[in-house]
C-alpha cells in the first residue's frame, strides 16, 4: 500500500535530487523514497543483535542513560552543522554529515529509552522539566 503526499523542498535540496536521478536514471520521486526510507531505517528496523530496551539489564538500562556521543564526533557534527548554518559545507561534507546526524539522533534515542526505563524501575527519579 501505497499514500501520496505532497512536500515543499528546498529549491537547492530539489535540484540535487534531480542531478542525482539523472545521473541514475531513475525518477526524482523514486530517488526521493529511497532516500527517506534510508533516513528512517534505523529507527523503525533495530539490528538483529540489538534486544529491545524491556530486555536490558538494569546495567544497560543506565549505560543507555548515561551514554553520550564520543567527544571526536561530538565536535565533528558541531563543526558540520556550524558549516551548514553558514552555507559553506563542501561535497564531502554533505555526505558526512547525514550519517554524524543518524548516529546523534539513534544515541539520543537510546538514551532516552534508558533514562525511561530506569525511571520506570525505580533506579533513577524522573528529570526535572
Amino acid at each position: 500500500m501505497s499514500k501520496q503526499i505532497s512536500l515543499t523542498l528546498p529549491d537547492e535540496l530539489m535540484r540535487r535530487a534531480e542531478v542525482f536521478a539523472g545521473h541514475s536514471g531513475r525518477q526524482v520521486a523514486e530517488v526521493l523514497t529511497d532516500a527517506i526510507e534510508v533516513s528512517l531505517d534505523p529507527f523503525v528496523q533495530p539490528a538483529a543483535d540489538v534486544r529491545p530496551p524491556a530486555e536490558w539489564s538494569d546495567e544497560q538500562v543506565l549505560e543507555a542513560a548515561d551514554s553520550t556521543m564520543p567527544p571526536d564526533e561530538d565536535r565533528r557534527l558541531t563543526e558540520l552543522l556550524d558549516h551548514q548554518q553558514a552555507q559553506t559545507l563542501s561535497p564531502a561534507d554533505r555526505g558526512e554529515l547525514p550519517a554524524l546526524m543518524q548516529a546523534y539522533q539513534l544515541g539520543f534515542l537510546g538514551k532516552a529509552q534508558g533514562v525511561a526505563k530506569a525511571v520506570r524501575r525505580g533506579l533513577r527519579l524522573a528529570p526535572s522539566p
